[in-house]
């Protein structure tokens, strides 16, 4: 696939994206931008969610990661779905009973000022490094694809890319997101079923032979018990995938801004479980695809790329397939990354000006629409420099990654929200934020500790004891009355 080909598939999809976010979000106030009015049919957000939980991470780490860690990212994908339960019958009320624009003000009404700012501060953090690492994804495949072809170096490929998002985001927000998403889904999905398919035939398999190759593989192996200190113990991976997911999802305004878009709690809890069960069949059809890249690679006899992220657009672009796969991988690699940023940067304007700077309390709609516009273009500026950032650091595979840096990020966040709602008691609120940095802080010398002392691996479960740092110093900091 030459770099004029993946240009004019990339301009191609845009010139879509930009007619389906200027056609929903022509008419978007404030609060369509911030909630999208909360008139989002409950299936139309369940559909738009199924692409939302997926970015481009997903779309080349997933499969990549089969060659070292097998399906054994399934064994979190069960303990997002028990996550997804929590988020429906025990988040969702008490948001909807709230009426919150940014989900940290549960925090202020909880605890007060202080908690509500770093509740905010903290999803600031981890949704910026999160949100440009996904974007990263793409502008390194980006770069390998096109820009290196002409001679354009990355920050350009980054501050491109960077503007494409924003432009698209900055009228319509939350409503254009809940349409760009739909088209997200239905570009993602089919583009993972195409691209298995052309490359069942490349390989001269049937389905039936198919099924038999990935069964016997042992990148297929789902379940790990044998070793409570490995990172793919099943207990410890479960147990991450149901915090990870109350935390990524239930305690994120980027993915809750799309749930309170429905009209009423029942809506949106029908939403969040058809996008549970929705995605494991999509995650267990993209470690379908890994294996099968492998098999390709080794059939054909490439040599397999430094990197297990690399793995899908080498095969795709360059693994002498039909043409027509290295469109799909292109679209789907697209349509995923730009709406994960587009969500994200959203998510980030929105809580910045309603958290942070509380712009709804202090001005009329005009200025709240400046203040907004400016947030926005701050914001994107700010995930182009992390991108920048990511490009001289990275050196895991990012699906990892961008679970590490949740474990430390999200802690406190989901510690402070856990707090408020298993107990009634107030806390001295001014000594919140001391608390949610000393939690990480706690984490990183118990993970130290326990492989130096013990050679225990704690990986992505270390979110647990990052909120349970946040929880027992609350606890030592609660006034004696209950509220």
């Amino acid at each position: 696939m030459t770099p004029a080909a993946v240009i004019a598939t990339v301009l191609g999809y845009i010139a879509v994206l930009f007619a389906v976010a200027w056609a929903s979000g022509r008419r978007a106030d404030n609060a369509g931008f911030f909630t999208g009015n909360r008139r989002t049919p409950w299936y139309m957000a369940a559909f738009a969610m199924i692409g939302a939980a997926m970015s481009g991470v997903t779309f080349i780490s997933v499969p990549g990661s089969v060659a070292v860690d097998s399906f054994s990212y399934m064994q979190m994908v069960a303990g997002f779905t028990v996550g997804q339960l929590i988020v429906a019958f025990v988040l969702i009320p008490t948001f909807y009973r709230l009426r919150v624009v940014s989900l940290y003000e549960y925090l202020d009404d909880r605890f007060g000022v202080a908690s509500h700012r770093t509740g905010a501060w903290f999803f600031f953090i981890s949704k910026m490094l999160g949100a440009a690492l996904r974007v990263y994804v793409v502008c390194a495949v980006m770069q390998l694809l096109v820009f290196s072809h002409y001679g354009i170096p990355f920050w350009a490929n980054a501050l491109i890319t960077m503007f494409f998002v924003w432009l698209y985001t900055q009228q319509g927000g939350v409503k254009s997101l809940i349409w760009t998403d739909t088209l997200k889904t239905v570009c993602l999905v089919a583009s993972l079923l195409l691209s298995i398919v052309f490359i069942m035939q490349g390989l001269g398999l049937s389905f039936a032979d198919t099924a038999r190759e990935v069964s016997a593989s042992p990148m297929s192996q789902i379940f790990f018990f044998d070793d409570p200190a490995s990172d793919r113990y099943f207990w410890k991976m479960f147990a991450a995938g149901i915090v990870l997911l109350v935390a990524m999802t239930g305690l994120d305004q980027d993915m809750m801004q799309r749930n309170l878009s429905c009209a009423t709690p029942r809506d949106s809890q029908k939403n969040i479980v058809l996008t549970a069960v929705s995605q494991i069949f999509v995650i267990f059809l993209f470690l379908v695809l890994g294996v099968l890249l492998y098999l390709y690679m080794e059939r054909s006899g490439m040599t397999p790329p430094a990197k297990s992220d690399q793995v899908f657009s080498l095969v795709a672009v360059d693994g002498g397939l039909p043409l027509v796969v290295g469109i799909l991988f292109v679209v789907g690699l697209i349509s995923s990354t730009y709406s994960a940023a587009g969500s994200a940067l959203t998510a980030l304007t929105t809580s910045f000006t309603v958290d942070i700077l509380e712009g709804t309390k202090r001005y009329g709609e005009e200025r709240l629409t400046r203040l907004r516009k400016g947030v926005h273009i701050l914001m994107a500026l700010g995930m182009a420099a992390v991108i920048l950032a990511f490009e001289y650091w990275a050196d895991d595979s990012v699906i990892n990654l961008v679970y590490k840096v949740a474990s430390y990020t999200y802690g406190p966040i989901l510690g402070m929200f856990a707090f408020g709602m298993l107990t009634r008691r107030k806390v001295r609120d001014r000594w919140i934020p001391f608390i949610a940095v000393a939690a990480p802080v706690l984490s990183a010398l118990v993970q130290w500790w326990a492989r130096e002392a013990w050679d225990y691996r704690i990986g992505f479960e270390l979110l647990i004891y990052n909120a349970a740092f946040t929880m027992l110093g609350m606890l030592i900091l609660a006034e004696r009355h209950e509220k």
